[in-house]
């Protein structure tokens, strides 16, 4: 009985800790281990880059939701989530946090040492963004450096040391996502307003708010641009960042300081998009 429990929890598992968006960091992970190899980098290091930032989001999303259960349960928005909802427990959530942890870290000290070393920095940086809105309004950026740091993991596995193209790399992915997630806390703008939670929103109102993620786009597309010219890529290479701008700007025309119903899809497909059209634009520069 409690076996046909825990495989009904899976699911729902998986959904509250929104498994689907590894799509964000992970094909720039897979970029950047294409960027220190040329070639195909071995599969097997490919393969441990793709488990640990698989990894390291469950365990920062894990901790997400135990550290918020109180204010999802407080905000329409997130009240059927799966622990507010009691569908799962908070203590499920640590748990599942610190198991993925852990794992992350085995994960880490099989690729090589540099790797294990640097383990709980990052696990310090995921971990440290659930509680981030509660002081600053940069948290936006707290959640990009997070996420950034999965090329430079990746360039790390690959090459066994930091270098300064993938620190680029990663500094265009933390504006992408601090990007992205103004225009998603954009929803929240009352609530965080009247439980005074920090966030861009809510600092500077929607509409400034929006003008500050299409800034953050821009350096976004500008470090890319940097990150093609230091590294010699080619005309595929362009047409991929091409490709990368003309989303954001759709992206943006599909959310208004006074019409944020269409929030979901620019979070989520278009930004999804995003990162395969990179990923697939470096793979193919790369072997071709």
């Amino acid at each position: 009985m409690k076996t046909a429990n825990i495989f009904k929890r899976i699911p729902i598992y998986l959904e509250a800790i929104k498994i689907s968006h590894s799509v964000f960091a992970l094909p720039f992970a897979v970029a950047a281990a294409f960027l220190a190899t040329p070639g195909l980098p071995p599969l097997e290091v490919l393969g441990k880059v793709a488990l640990a930032v698989v990894l390291a989001r469950t365990a920062a999303m894990s901790f997400n939701r135990f550290a918020d259960a109180r204010l999802d349960a407080l905000n329409p928005r997130t009240q059927n989530r799966a622990v507010p909802a009691g569908l799962l427990s908070r203590r499920f959530m640590a748990t599942a946090s610190l198991f993925s942890a852990a794992a992350f870290v085995a994960v880490s000290w099989s690729i090589n040492s540099l790797a294990l070393r640097l383990s709980p920095v990052a696990l310090l940086v995921l971990l440290g963004y659930s509680y981030t809105k509660r002081f600053t309004s940069f948290s936006h950026l707290v959640l990009g450096a997070a996420l950034g740091l999965s090329p430079l993991g990746a360039w790390v596995a690959v090459k066994g040391e930091l270098a300064l193209l993938p620190a680029l790399l990663g500094l265009s992915v933390l504006f992408w996502t601090a990007g992205f997630d103004v225009i998603y806390a954009c929803q929240d703008y009352s609530f965080d307003r009247r439980y005074g939670l920090c966030s861009l929103p809510a600092r500077l109102g929607i509409r400034r708010a929006l003008t500050l993620s299409r800034c953050l786009h821009a350096l976004t597309v500008l470090l890319l641009v940097a990150v093609g010219y230091w590294s010699g890529m080619g005309w595929v290479y362009s047409l991929g960042v091409l490709g990368v701008l003309l989303l954001l700007l759709y992206e943006h025309s599909l959310v208004k300081a006074d019409d944020l119903s269409r929030v979901n899809l620019a979070f989520f497909t278009l930004n999804g998009l995003v990162s395969l059209v990179f990923m697939a634009a470096v793979v193919l520069q790369t072997v071709i």
